[in-house]
């Protein structure tokens, strides 16, 4: 009764905890739920384009257009009923710190709640790092934060730059021109950062050159929230698989252009068989398939029958 009633109240948060405009913060459900948020909908006007439509409504550029297959990207039209994909399953392991998975394009952000109040996640949309300026992955820590900093860029960077005729300076100082917008997160790698950004048509693409880039809007908020030696696990899954009470919910991403498809659906299969055998169910597999297919980054339910039901 007691989890009924928890279960019934976590739902009602679900509802009621996103924010459009500071992205998306939600009550922590317990550790065997999975999943947060509920799928929304919006109409675009008739100058809207997709871009405008994912700072409007604080996601990424790639997941909401994997969200709508076939909606244009420049000229969606009039009144086209849009999904906006704020449902996510939380990243498997520890839930602490910031935790970036490079596929999704997504940040989740654990803070340690006060005393008395309820655990929280909040997640935002980012860039990553391009095909040649990969990311790190691996587990990392905030060892400096900088607001209206100005940006040194690496010698690689200024020798790239170069080579297209294009000179940049040892030292870019704050300003509309300083592509780290007004703030800046140091992780302890060299030369790697959360910041913002003076382009934010960018965010929610692979276009960095390894940074972690932010909606203006976004790290403006987080800022202030995270303290120094704060953990940042970076990593890199496009399929992720939990439970709802009841029901189990795959979230399928493209992989990035490093990783096979072979290797996805080998991922793919093993995580919904552990799962399905955790809770002694079975998976339709025909119909799992065709979620992993689709690859639209969505929280989709994966159809489940009871073992005991399949071999009566």
């Amino acid at each position: 009764m007691l989890r009924a009633c928890w279960k019934n109240a976590w739902l009602t948060c679900l509802l009621l905890a996103g924010n459009p405009v500071l992205a998306a913060s939600f009550i922590l459900p317990p550790e065997d739920v999975d999943l947060v948020g509920v799928p929304t909908w919006m109409h675009t006007r008739h100058e809207d384009t997709l871009l405008d439509v994912a700072r409007d409504y604080s996601v990424g550029y790639h997941e909401l257009q994997r969200a709508n297959p076939g909606v244009d990207t420049w000229i969606p039209g009039n009144g086209t009923r849009v999904l906006l994909p704020t449902r996510y399953v939380l990243p498997a392991g520890p839930r602490e710190g910031v935790i970036i998975n490079l596929p999704e394009y997504r940040l989740y952000y654990f803070p340690k709640p006060e005393k008395g109040e309820p655990a929280q996640v909040m997640t935002y949309p980012i860039s990553i790092g391009k095909m040649d300026w990969d990311t790190p992955l691996g587990t990392h820590k905030i060892v400096a934060k900088h607001e209206n900093p100005s940006w040194y860029p690496p010698e690689s960077i200024r020798q790239a730059r170069a080579e297209r005729g294009e000179i940049l300076p040892r030292v870019v100082p704050p300003g509309p021109d300083n592509p780290l917008g007004n703030y800046s997160m140091r992780l302890n790698l060299t030369s790697y950062l959360i910041h913002g950004t003076n382009n934010p048509d960018g965010v929610g693409m692979r276009v960095t050159s390894g940074c972690i880039r932010m909606f203006p809007e976004h790290i403006e908020y987080l800022f202030p929230l995270v303290p120094l030696g704060t953990p940042v696990r970076i990593m890199s899954e496009p399929i992720k698989v939990g439970w709802a009470f009841d029901t189990l919910y795959a979230e399928v991403h493209p992989p990035l252009e490093e990783e096979s498809e072979s290797q996805l659906r080998m991922r793919f299969t093993s995580l919904l068989r552990a799962a399905a055998y955790e809770r002694g169910v079975e998976i339709d597999w025909a119909r799992a398939d065709a979620i992993f297919a689709a690859a639209t980054g969505v929280p989709t339910e994966v159809p489940l029958r009871e073992l005991r039901a399949a071999s009566d």
